[in-house]
């Protein structure tokens, strides 16, 4: 089986929506999505990978199911050098990288402030929901691998939001989400792909094929959006810095 775990377009947060760059990029992935052969889509409810997703589907003439827990990841923390609440994959990297339990994937979430925002919880929501999802699909959780129940070839396509991205991604490659949240960067429409490797008959693993391709963008000519991103440099005045 392979998965397609897909970012929405360059964000308009202020009506949960997409930018006019947005919906080019969204037009754009749908090019390419729209030659595969899909056996299920699955979306958010937030407007956004809505949005992003429906340019593919009209090509298609197809539907996305909607599930709750591929929405960007909800569990406000309380980050270190600031009052009030900030996403759990926004943190300084002087505030979180000594702290070797933010790298270990059964301790991640015992920081006080993580512990406070039941951050833990709300990750085995999501996963508890991803895992029901592939089961569906042939594919059962047992300990830190999958019992290949029914092996297939079929392509799932996820539209999502780079949060809970890395949230599924922990989830299939048995890592701590805090490095990949501050680790990795997936722009804008960018494609995840996530093959099953069966070595042994009915023992599977997940690996990654490729991570944030924005070929797609490249082809037309279209800068990725900054989005996803914080300054290269210090210096760079025009680059966001927090």
């Amino acid at each position: 089986m392979k998965l397609l775990i897909v970012r929405h377009g360059d964000p308009d947060y202020s009506i949960d929506s997409l930018t006019e760059k947005g919906w080019r990029e969204a037009e754009y992935l749908s090019e390419r999505l729209s030659r595969l052969d899909v056996a299920a889509f699955y979306v958010s409810p937030l407007g956004r990978a809505k949005d992003t997703a429906s340019r593919t589907l009209e090509k298609m003439g197809r539907t996305a199911v909607e599930k709750e827990w591929l929405r960007e990841f909800r569990a406000p923390v309380r980050r270190p050098d600031r009052d009030g609440l900030s996403i759990a994959w926004d943190w300084l990297p002087q505030d979180w990288v000594e702290d070797q339990r933010f790298y270990q994937l059964d301790h991640w979430y015992e920081h006080p402030a993580f512990a406070e925002a039941r951050v833990k919880q709300e990750y085995d929501w999501v996963t508890s929901n991803f895992d029901q999802l592939l089961a569906c699909h042939g594919y059962v959780r047992e300990g830190n691998a999958y019992r290949v129940e029914k092996a297939n070839n079929d392509t799932v396509i996820l539209f999502c939001h780079f949060g809970v991205e890395c949230v599924l991604l922990s989830r299939l490659m048995n890592l701590s989400p805090m490095v990949l949240w501050h680790t990795t960067c997936a722009a804008p429409t960018s494609v995840t792909t996530v093959v099953t490797e069966e070595r042994r008959q009915g023992i599977g693993i997940f690996r990654v094929t490729s991570f944030a391709d924005i070929s797609h963008l490249y082809v037309h000519g279209e800068p990725p959006a900054f989005a996803a991103r914080f300054c290269e440099t210090y210096g760079n005045q025009g680059e966001r810095h927090d």
